[in-house]
Order: C-alpha cells, then sequence, then structure tokens
C-alpha cells in the first residue's frame, strides 16, 4: 500500500493538450465551462454560451470531454489573435496597414467618453480612419461646428451625454441643427447624466448606479456614495481607470450607447464607403 506511488493509483491521469481555439474546456474548482478563445501572457481566455469570459493560468486543473488535462501554449505560436474587435465587429488576423485618418470626425464631451469609445471600438476607427476628439463639454458646440465647416467628405458626429427633452444640452443640439449644415452634421446622444453610467453596474460589482443630486458633482458624489475616495482630482481619475479596466466589450455597456456610437461610425464614413476594404 506504501509502495512509490500509491496515492496516485486509480486516479485518472492528466495529459498534456495545445491550446486551440474553440477548445472546449472546464474548470472544475469554479464549474465554468467554456470555448478557447484566445490565450497571452500565460492566460487562456474562455468564453461560455452566453458570451460570459473569464481568464484561467495556462496549465493543469482542466477538463476536456471529461478528463482531466494540463494546457499548453502550442510551439512556436504566441498569442492566439482574436476575429473579433472588441465592439463584436470581425476583423482578419493578418495586420493591416495603416489609413490615413478620413477628414469626417467624431467629437465626444469628454476625455472619459473618448477613452471608453477607444477601448471598445479604436480597432474599428483606425480601421475605418475615423479620429474621435473630445472637447471638454459641448457649450461652444455651435461655434465649433461651424469652425470644422461640415461638408461632403467631411462629415462630423457629435456624442452628446444628458441628451434628453428640456436639458441644456438638447437646446445646444437644437441650434447646431438650425445651423444650416444640413445632413453633415449627426448630434446623438444619451440619458446619462455621465458616460461612467453607460457602464452595466454588474460589471463593476454594483447592483445599479447610485441616484446623485442635479445640483452636487456628480463623480464625487457617485464615489461618495460608493464608499470610495472622492476628495479631489486624482481619486476621480483611478476610480475612473479602475472602472475602464473592467470594461472588455460591447457586451459590458448599455445597449444604448453601443447602438448610438455605431449610428455615428455609419454617419461620418457614409461619403467614403466606395474606398473601405470589408
Amino acid at each position: 500500500m506504501l509502495g512509490p506511488g500509491w496515492q496516485q493509483r486509480g486516479k485518472p491521469t492528466s495529459r498534456d493538450v495545445a491550446l486551440e481555439r474553440d477548445l472546449v474546456l472546464e474548470d472544475p474548482s469554479s464549474g465554468f465551462v467554456g470555448a478557447v478563445v484566445g490565450w497571452e501572457n500565460g492566460i487562456v481566455l474562455l468564453e461560455d454560451r452566453k458570451g460570459k469570459r473569464r481568464g484561467f493560468p495556462v496549465g493543469p486543473g482542466f477538463w476536456l470531454d471529461g478528463q482531466p488535462v494540463s494546457v499548453r501554449i502550442p510551439a512556436r505560436q504566441g498569442a492566439a489573435r482574436s476575429t473579433t474587435t472588441a465592439s463584436g465587429s470581425r476583423t482578419s488576423s493578418a495586420p493591416t496597414p495603416a489609413k490615413v485618418a478620413l477628414p469626417s470626425r467624431i467629437f465626444v464631451e469628454g476625455r472619459h467618453d473618448a477613452e471608453l469609445v477607444e477601448k471598445i471600438w479604436g480597432d474599428d476607427l483606425r480601421h475605418v480612419g475615423v479620429v474621435v476628439e473630445y472637447l471638454g463639454g459641448i457649450d461652444d458646440l455651435p461655434g465649433i461646428v461651424a469652425d470644422f465647416r461640415p461638408e461632403t467628405g467631411r462629415r462630423l458626429g457629435v456624442l452628446v451625454d444628458h441628451l434628453v427633452a428640456g436639458s441644456k444640452e438638447s437646446r445646444i443640439a437644437a441650434q447646431v441643427a438650425r445651423s444650416g449644415f444640413g445632413d453633415h452634421v449627426f448630434i446623438t446622444g444619451h440619458d446619462y447624466i455621465d458616460i461612467w453610467q453607460a457602464i452595466r453596474p454588474g460589471v463593476l460589482g454594483i447592483k445599479a448606479w447610485p441616484s446623485v443630486p442635479m445640483d452636487e458633482d456628480f463623480k464625487k458624489g457617485t464615489l461618495k456614495r460608493l464608499q470610495l475616495p472622492h476628495a479631489d482630482q486624482a481619486d476621480i481619475a483611478r476610480a475612473w481607470q479602475a472602472m475602464l479596466a473592467r470594461v472588455k466589450s460591447w457586451r459590458d455597456l448599455d445597449g444604448r450607447l453601443v447602438t448610438e456610437v455605431e449610428k455615428l461610425i455609419d454617419f461620418v464614413t457614409a461619403d467614403h464607403l466606395d474606398t473601405l476594404e470589408p
């Protein structure tokens, strides 16, 4: 009984398996089952049937077809290249040359809006050659639009926070609509007070975004109610970067924002469809 190897007798032997896309693995410790969608830096990424993704260390501890396996990165191969972008668009695994930026632009209100759009739609925007710029607020939007001088081939799309009936933002949007640039400007937005609220609360481990009175700074008020540091801009910046790190794909965002951003991309590229590769 106490001979060499007695502890392992009767136990199934784990075999070595090279990772490949769509290989279905189970992590028995958590019960998570998913298909391999990529691997990098010693982590394999699995996606279950509902689209939820989780990362696990490459190595032993997995089950494949009911048998224990130890997974490894294939020889002479680095990280698996995903066939979809964070926005869900299909992409080629082959590198593509950089494109010259189109004259058309997308403007967003603030830095956080720009960073969120870049994280989810950055690959798509680089593919079509569209640059996103942030304005630091839209109080001067009519003048900015006039200076930009939109025209055919030089379209302007604007994403606005808190675009609801009766708001300051809606009045400014209406003013731009009357400014004579016709079909070359498209202003759309969402009803969130701030772009933070476009992140699904569950992604951040909260049940809902807290309610902050209109006469209180939204970001500081939100952090205060979440019992997080909120004394100054540095606290706000740290909190935002932590939130942004949790966002991995369009599935982590409210669908209303996803729809409006994709409308903007379609609008500003409409005059250039013949020049864009599929």
